[in-house]
This record gives C-alpha cells, structure tokens and sequence, in this order.
C-alpha cells in the first residue's frame, strides 16, 4: 500500500455530520429567527404565541393524535426522560429495556435515585435489542425506540400490546421525525429537538396520552418532586403547560429555530418526506458498508439498524488483531484525519460505545453530502492503514 491514499476530488458541501446537536437544515442562516421575539417575556402574548405555535406544528409534523398533550420542557430530552420517570413511576414494578449508554442511565436513576426495589433490568450488547418478548407490559417500561449511542432501534411497536396495564415511556429523542412512531402504543413520548431537526440544545419536548395523564393526576410519588418536574397541582394536571406557559424560562431564539425547522419540514411534505431523507441518507452508508470489507455496521441485525444515528465498526482483520486501545486509536485516527481536512466533522463513537464511527443521517442531511463523504472514509482508512504499516515495519 502506498504511503499516501490520494484524496477525493469532491468534497460535502456541508461537513456537519454530529449525532447532536446535529446539522442544521439545508440553506439554513441566522435570517430564520429574525421574527424572534428577544427581550420579550415567555408569558407576553407574543411569547405564548410562538410556544403554542412550536406545539401545534410538532403536533402536525409527528402526527401526534389530537388527545395527546404536547410540552416544552427544560434540560433537552434527558430532562423530559427524568420527568417522566420521577412523575410517573412506583405505582407498578417497572421493566427498563436498555442496549446502549443513555438506555443503561435511565436504569441507573431508576434504581440507584429513585430506589426502586420492583425494577426488572432487560438489556442487551452494543450492537443488539434485548428479547423484547421479556417484557411484561403489565409492568410500566421504559425504552428507547432509537439507541443513539449504538445504532440500533425498535422496528416497529409491534412488540407493545394495545391492551397493556402499565404505562410505555419511550425515549425518541433521535428517532423523532425520521421513525414512524406509533402513537398508540406509546404513553409517554420524549425527544429533544437538537437532534432530526438540527435545532439548539436545552430545550426538551414530552408528549403525554390519556393513560398517562391519568396516572398523573391519581398517583403520588413517595418522593418529593423539583419544581421542574412538576406536572400537576392539586390533583390536577397543569394544562398551560401544554398549550405555551412553560415551566420555566426558554430561550425564544431556540423556540424560532424550532419553528424555522417544523415549517422547513412541513414544506418538504410533512414526515413521510423527512423520513424518506433519512432512509436515503443510511441507504448511501449500508451500500458503502456492503462494498467494503474493512468496515461494519455495529447493529447485527440490519432490520435493528438506524437510519439517523448509524454507529460503524472496523472489520480489518489488522486492525481487530491489535488490543483495545490500538483499535480504538485506530478508528479515532480516522476520525482525526476527517476533521483535520475540514471533511466531516465529530463523527467519533460514543465514548462509551465500542470504538469506531459515528455517522449522522438525519434529514437535514443532504444524500449528495452523504455520497460525498463516502470515498473520504476510504481515503482516511488507507492512510491510517499505511501508517499502521509503516509502524509495524
């Protein structure tokens, strides 16, 4: 092999390719929030309005059904995870399904703060879904529908029985707007708008069904609740809100963005158009895969694997010969090497996931970005194969 791979002409007109927050939408500029109401109060009329709009929008978009409550809430999507879970939780035993990091944390709250005893753990590896016939839906379960730290998701919800006694919390954060979700078999509905949509961290979105507000407003939790996950007083449930009086202050610049995303995303068609770029995105990255031996896809199972948060291995029998840590340097050298060209950029695993890459193929990403990118990943393995060559000489 020769010691330098020769670079590809063609380089992504947008190099963004994060996990999150992610890429911005196409022909996005800070002209999208020039209509936002800065120096405003959140509970002016004009803030309201731009809260319920955001609301009403992500209700059109998701296809969220008509009696589903609708939140803005703070601390991006792991602040309406926590809410749900200290909210909701303790009435019933509670199964967490779990295959990756963030999966594996809602786990540890459970047990470690809230100290639940009737907590049953069903997980899986990296790369893997846990036996999703284990879960006992008399029990509430929490899950995620997308691991974004390992690329692999739920299929479909065909696993979650419409008749169930517990609750279902899912944890969407990036499945929302490129997964069909099915509404019906899912009670509570968390997500944070930084990922699909490409909009700014903070802020998180938890969507509630019937079922749920249900248990809100009969079950106490045996714990005291922070101001920031409260959802009721006095029994009942705090309807502002649902409908634009949030529970503390959001950034109305991150609120515009929102909008500027949902409108973008309507104008293409709605979420079968967004779903459709996602697909076409991950369909560019599975034929590279399929075309290169040196390179895997971390899901085993291709009907599991993502279509925003694709996570790849290195497959090179060299490279999977060396210990851990020489792997991992490996795949983070390809990642150096990316960046350094101005080619891609934080397209890293996660730290806690197996080393290798990350790649984001959400809809904000165009497919031609996506296609362009490719040769450069060949590029940047054989130029860290060389050096690996060249070291072992």
């Amino acid at each position: 092999m020769a010691d330098t791979a020769a670079k590809p002409g063609l380089r992504p007109q947008n190099t963004h390719f994060s996990s999150g927050p992610c890429s911005k939408r196409p022909g996005w500029s800070l002209d999208a929030l020039s209509d936002a109401p800065v120096g405003r109060s959140h509970r002016a009329k004009v803030g309201k309005a731009k809260l319920k709009e955001a609301i009403d929008l992500t209700r059109e978009i998701l296809e969220v059904p008509a009696d589903y409550r609708i939140g803005i809430v703070p601390a991006s999507d792991t602040g309406a995870v926590e809410m749900a879970l200290w909210s909701l939780l303790g009435e019933r035993p509670v199964d967490m399904v779990a295959w990756e990091s963030f999966g594996a944390g809602w786990v540890t709250d459970v047990v470690k703060q809230l100290k639940l005893k009737d907590a049953r753990k069903i997980d899986a590896p990296y790369g893997e879904l846990p036996n999703l016939a284990e879960i006992n839906f008399d029990h509430d379960v929490v899950f995620t529908w997308n691991g974004t730290t390992s690329g692999v998701r739920v299929p479909n919800a065909d696993f979650i029985p419409a008749d169930r006694k517990g609750l279902t919390i899912c944890d969407a954060t990036s499945a929302a707007f490129a997964q069909n979700l099915d509404f019906a078999k899912l009670d509570v509905v968390t997500f944070s708008w930084q990922k699909v949509l490409g909009g700014e961290g903070g802020h998180g979105v938890i969507i509630l069904s019937p079922r749920a507000v249900e248990r809100l407003t009969t079950y106490v939790p045996a714990w005291p609740l922070p101001k920031i996950f409260r959802m009721t007083s006095g029994g009942k449930l705090i309807e502002g809100i649902f409908t634009g009086e949030t529970i503390n202050t959001p950034s109305m610049i991150c609120v515009e963005d929102y909008i500027d995303a949902l409108k973008w995303a309507k104008s293409l068609g709605g979420l079968k158009a967004l779903m459709s770029r996602a697909d076409a995105n991950a369909k560019v990255i599975a034929g590279f895969v399929a075309a290169n031996d040196w390179i895997a896809n971390l899901a085993k199972d291709p009907a599991t694997a993502s279509n925003t948060s694709v996570c790849l291995t290195i497959a090179d029998k060299d490279v999977l010969a060396l210990d851990a840590d020489a792997q991992a340097a490996f795949a983070k050298g390809i990642v150096t090497l990316l960046d350094k060209e101005g080619v891609a950029y934080d397209i890293g695993a996660y730290r806690d996931a197996p080393s290798g890459l990350r790649i984001w193929a959400g809809a904000t990403i165009e497919t031609a970005d996506m296609q362009a990118l490719m040769p450069w990943l060949t590029w940047a393995y054989q130029t860290q194969k060389a050096t690996l060559a060249k070291a072992a000489a």
